[in-house]
């Protein structure tokens, strides 16, 4: 499934709480329920990490390389709108005839509308989704393909009546206080456009973050050295999705050629936008990691993995989410950076002066 080959989209999760020791079996007693009890709602439930029919929940499937691999799994039934539209229209036509009506009522129509539902409903064979995750004790990380803020919230919800304690996404604000105990809240909006004043600049941490990773890569030359984990190549390229808040949002996405160098990027950010979305690669040696990376909910899509040797399922499984973490906590050593440069008020002038220099100053192809 989600993690066990080809590129991986996920966001991340701090475990507030040690896992208590009967955690499979409550994850098994809140399973998915059998698909024969869906009528015209929705069910919910835990399944392993093998298929989304896998509803015995054992530590056997719990668990797979050492990793807690389970999924959220929902199931509902669903009426293909070009079929509810065409069961609709043949019935209306039909009622016009035997009525000789030139038109029919909106009741009439929801009448009809609400018995072809009634009657088709039950016909239709369950969809299902699922919300796979991953869990890193060692790090008190899950990794879980909750992308959208709706998923967030039932995986979160689930997790929590699950095992009766919350779990906290990993965002700006939530990694800035628990890695540095800095409330990033707290700092004043700044604009990285000498012709846009601080007022009107957008205040999210994470679009202040991936324009300063930009910046990073190219005016800085895009090499950091993280501590233990080495030194690390960052660079950003398109398609670029910027915006600028405040007054209406205002959007721009660039795609097409190469976007990082067009005129319309140095546009964007002379018009104190900011980057809210960006194809991110952090490179080491011969390995490479490249994702798309939306900042402010630090959600990473299609995360491609340096390619592994022939090994065994479970082998390579690890490796993946070795390789993952690898990456992520990388990521967030470079956001501890950006944190405390940002929070030294003496240094960071220097750094927005640098910035503005920077957007002033690049070369843009038409």
């Amino acid at each position: 499934m989600a993690f066990e080959s080809g590129s991986v989209s996920y966001r991340m999760f701090y475990v507030t709480k040690a896992l208590p020791k009967d955690a499979v079996a409550r994850f098994a007693e809140n399973a998915a329920p059998p698909l024969d009890t869906l009528s015209d709602g929705e069910i919910h439930g835990w399944v392993s990490g093998r298929h989304l029919l896998d509803r015995v929940i054992t530590d056997d499937n719990a668990y797979y390389g050492g990793f807690l691999r389970l999924t959220l799994m929902k199931a509902e039934r669903k009426i293909p709108e070009a079929l509810l539209r065409a069961e609709c229209r043949m019935e209306e036509f039909a009622q016009q005839e035997a009525s000789g009506k030139a038109f029919l009522s909106r009741t009439e129509r929801k009448e009809i509308k609400d018995a072809i539902v009634s009657r088709l409903l039950p016909q239709m064979p369950p969809q299902l989704k699922g919300i796979p995750f991953v869990f890193d004790e060692r790090d008190g990380v899950i990794y879980a393909s909750a992308l959208n803020d709706k998923q967030m919230d039932a995986f979160t919800i689930y997790f929590s009546q699950t095992l009766g304690f919350n779990l906290i996404p990993v965002v700006p604000e939530t990694a800035a206080v628990k890695r540095l105990n800095v409330y990033v809240k707290e700092w004043a909006p700044v604009s990285f456009s000498p012709d846009v004043d601080d007022s009107e600049a957008g205040q999210d941490p994470g679009e202040d973050f991936l324009t300063w990773l930009w910046f990073y890569s190219e005016a800085r030359g895009g090499l950091a050295t993280l501590d233990d984990l080495g030194e690390f190549a960052v660079m950003i390229d398109g398609p670029l999705h910027f915006i600028l808040e405040g007054g209406g949002a205002h959007e721009a996405v660039l795609r097409r050629g190469e976007p990082r160098l067009s005129a319309e990027a140095k546009t964007s950010l002379l018009g104190g936008k900011k980057l809210k979305q960006a194809r991110l690669t952090l490179a080491q040696g011969d390995s490479q990691w490249s994702c798309t990376f939306t900042a402010a909910g630090f959600v990473v899509r299609g995360l491609k993995l340096p390619p592994l040797e022939k090994m065994d399922a479970i082998s390579a499984f690890q490796e993946r989410i070795n390789q993952m973490g690898r990456f992520s906590e990388a990521l967030l050593r470079l956001y501890d950076r950006f944190v405390q440069e940002r929070n030294n008020v003496n240094g960071w002038k220097k750094t927005v002066d640098e910035i503005r220099a920077w957007v002033s100053g690049r070369k843009a192809r038409a």
